[in-house]
């Protein structure tokens, strides 16, 4: 893969706090933008509003055209009038995670000096976030917008942690919480496969220390390389037998070369031309330094931390009612995970329900078409509301 030009990712909607936000490794961050996307309208009791967390490399534009890819949200089956999230009942939030590249204050942001100019990009000197930094400024947004409890939280993966910190940190701010395909850390083989990718980055001959943007490059073929691997992790066996098997393809980069037929690489299986379409398409439209600053807090992860490693202490008293979910064939977040959650919640006497789907479609199974996945959204929404008395 070639070198390409340093992303530019456009202006996006975003509120700009001056104040700026202690983060837990002790640096103040000041001002901090965070950009959001708001789908549905807001009830005049200000009690229907649901925050949806995205995962690693998703941003805010859950159920809209994107502006920079111009594809459909990452979303759309589920946000949306009539969909399990229905934006005709619920008014529904979603942020771009502090340390990310769609607007919110990362490593692309521009920092200023000591009289408040800006002056270069943060690059590899942005400090070291947390996924309670990520919830924190989210708060912030909320109460911004006028908004003293949120109808519930939900989020898959990396939004699931999200959810989780939500139900933690802020559990009075909350009726429900709906924690998907993740859990209550992240496991050493997680961080390893984060530490290959951002290996791969680092490797990359246009790396230039982080600061490649003073050289007209970004890391492409790192991060490009960093992206395929992750997303291996994100299917399943089965997942790539049924849509690849072993088939072949010819390899176009090599068509032209008249010793084509004699490379080994002249051909390719349709599965690595897949990974290398989305290797390709994720350096677009992602930043690498927010590609590190996100796996980092993502293996910082660890709620029973704070509490001698005793999860259930995490979750003491809290008021929210919790529905886990947890996909068959998800080897990156297994169903083991979720039941160790589900158990920590029982122990804590929360209010927990626990739905195991069936799939064989991998840990990506809560962003495509799982109708019992859609039922069980919906159902706990719904029930939720009607204990609620929210009409």
């Amino acid at each position: 893969m070639n070198s390409t030009a340093p992303l530019d990712v456009g202006d996006h909607p975003h509120i700009t706090f001056p104040q700026g936000l202690d983060l837990e490794c002790g640096v103040h961050l000041a001002p901090i933008d965070v950009a959001y996307r708001t789908y549905g309208t807001l009830s005049e009791k200000r009690d229907n509003a649901i925050m949806v967390c995205h995962a690693f490399t998703a941003d805010q534009y859950v159920a809209e055209t994107h502006p920079l890819t111009g594809k459909p949200g990452w979303w759309t089956r589920m946000v949306g009038p009539g969909l399990p999230i229905d934006t005709n009942r619920f008014f529904v939030i979603c942020t771009n995670v502090l340390g990310g590249c769609m607007g919110s204050t990362g490593p692309r942001s521009v920092r200023s000096d000591e009289k408040g100019d800006g002056v270069e990009r943060w690059g590899t000197d942005f400090p070291p976030i947390t996924i309670r930094d990520m919830v924190r400024a989210q708060y912030m947004l909320v109460r911004h917008l006028g908004i003293e409890r949120l109808f519930a939280v939900v989020g898959g993966s990396m939004g699931g942690m999200q959810v989780l910190e939500w139900a933690v940190t802020y559990p009075h701010m909350m009726l429900a919480a709906m924690p998907i395909a993740t859990s209550p850390f992240h496991s050493a083989q997680n961080i390893a496969f984060n530490e290959v990718g951002r290996q791969s980055i680092f490797a990359d001959p246009d790396w230039y220390g982080g600061r490649y943007w003073e050289h007209g490059v970004v890391p492409a073929r790192g991060l490009a390389v960093a992206r395929m691997m992750a997303h291996i992790t994100y299917l399943s066996e089965e997942a790539l037998t049924r849509k690849f098997g072993r088939r072949v393809r010819k390899d176009p980069s090599n068509a032209e070369a008249p010793e084509a037929s004699l490379s080994m690489f002249s051909d390719i299986f349709e599965v690595e031309s897949y990974l290398r379409y989305q290797g390709s398409a994720f350096v677009r439209r992602f930043d690498a330094n927010s590609y590190l600053t996100i796996t980092r807090a993502m293996d910082w992860f660890d709620l029973a931390a704070e509490h001698d490693g005793e999860l259930p202490a995490a979750f003491a008293g809290t008021p929210v009612r919790f529905c886990v979910v947890s996909f068959t064939s998800d080897w990156l977040f297994p169903t083991s995970s979720a039941r160790y959650l589900v158990r920590a919640l029982n122990q804590a006497a929360a209010n927990v329900s626990f739905v195991e789907i069936d799939t064989d479609k991998g840990h990506d199974s809560f962003l495509l078409d799982e109708p019992d996945f859609d039922r069980t959204v919906r159902g706990f929404l719904c029930g939720v509301a009607e204990h609620a008395g929210l009409r």
